[in-house]
């Protein structure tokens, strides 16, 4: 049983690369975005719905319902120094803000501006630089929690030997982390084994390079950054101009995108990486009082889906009545779709579908 959903994602990145600003847009809020080191202190969240404009089709054909769509809460954590794991900066205070969130959007400076405040002697940047900073950190942070555990865990697998493979598995670990890679390098490493010391680098890691106008259409430097950072996902963005969309309608931001060789925002790109790199989709339930979507792993069943709505509804699962989206849009009510053999029942085998409207049938006396 999963249990409803959230997704969250901690936006880290040295001081002054943009993260603030970067936020403010997404999250379309008003933090303390300042060209200086430690501008955010405590973390500042912002939660914002998941983009899905099946939702508004679907709440005009049951009549203008109420809409309720999945959310991603964004976490603005403080600028980490070189030495942020050792105390530096504000050290540990914020590492932690990281444990408690999905994934990680690792902010990178990939624009020239003499007026940014930077802490090189010789006021250059250097983005891969900037990220070999960052991941330090977070490795150096997580070897200091597996170094705590893995004395306490030997002897708990000595007297307990199925723990063996959770211990072996820790020692791998620690080895990695000893030698300066973050566990996200090593994906046959067994997660189960790690779960409840919420290591940083065992989160998978988007770098989310913030670049000027001109580098948005710049090939050549999005495929030499993203080469480097390979296989982690990357996405280009510009700060700035995600901060001009905020005060845009509709058509005017997807003129303004355009205008730019832009196919979609950055809050877009980042949700459907982060969607795409945690293995999530969502599934929709429809009618009269509320529209809405749930977040669920891909790959999910149908009882595991009902699941997330409630655990009754997965104890309890009897079937799940599922009609495709574009069915039921072009059938024009679900009536119409059932009469034209587009309604489906399914079974607890069944696999959950990103375009699957359900309503799912249960006994809560199971």
């Amino acid at each position: 049983m999963y249990g409803e959903m959230s997704l969250s994602i901690a936006i880290v990145g040295l001081p002054n690369v943009g993260k603030s600003t970067l936020f403010n847009a997404l999250t379309d809020s008003s933090a303390l975005a300042a060209n200086y080191p430690f501008a955010t202190i405590e973390p500042n969240t912002g939660i914002v719905p998941v983009p899905d404009p099946r939702l508004q089709r679907l709440s005009e054909l049951y009549g203008n319902a109420p809409i309720k769509p999945a959310t991603v809460t964004f976490v603005d954590v403080a600028g980490l120094v070189k030495g942020a794991s050792e105390g530096e900066g504000l050290g540990n205070q914020f590492l932690s803000h990281i444990r408690a969130t999905n994934a990680i959007a690792q902010v990178v400076r990939a624009f020239e501006d003499p007026n940014v405040v930077t802490d090189e002697a010789t006021g250059t940047h250097d983005p891969i630089r900037d990220i070999d900073i960052i991941n330090t950190e977070l490795v150096l942070a997580d070897l200091q929690t597996v170094a705590k555990r893995l004395p306490k865990l030997e002897k708990e697998s000595r007297a307990t030997p199925k723990l063996k493979p959770e211990y072996d598995t820790l020692q791998e670990v620690h080895g990695l982390l000893d030698s300066g890679m973050p566990i996200w390098s090593r994906p046959d490493i067994d997660p189960t084994h790690l779960s409840d010391l919420f290591l940083l680098t065992a989160k998978p890691v988007i770098y989310v390079f913030n670049v000027d106008e001109n580098g948005l259409s710049d090939l050549a430097l999005h495929s030499r950054l993203a080469q480097l950072i390979a296989p982690s996902p990357s996405l280009f963005i510009c700060a700035k101009l995600e901060d001009e969309l905020r005060s845009l309608d509709g058509n005017d931001r997807a003129e303004l995108l355009e205008s730019y060789g832009q196919a979609e925002s950055g809050l877009n790109q980042l949700i459907r990486a982060a969607y795409d790199t945690l293995g999530l989709q969502s599934y929709l339930t429809a009618g009269a009082k509320e529209v809405r979507a749930w977040t669920i792993p891909q790959g999910a069943t149908a009882p595991q889906a009902a699941g997330v709505i409630h655990g009754d509804f997965e104890h309890g699962f009897i079937a799940a009545e599922a009609v495709a989206y574009n069915d039921l849009i072009a059938a024009g009510s679900l009536q119409a779709a059932r009469a034209s053999g587009k309604v489906r029942t399914e079974g607890k085998t069944y696999i959950m579908q990103p375009d699957d409207i359900v309503e799912f049938r249960f006994n809560v006396s199971k």
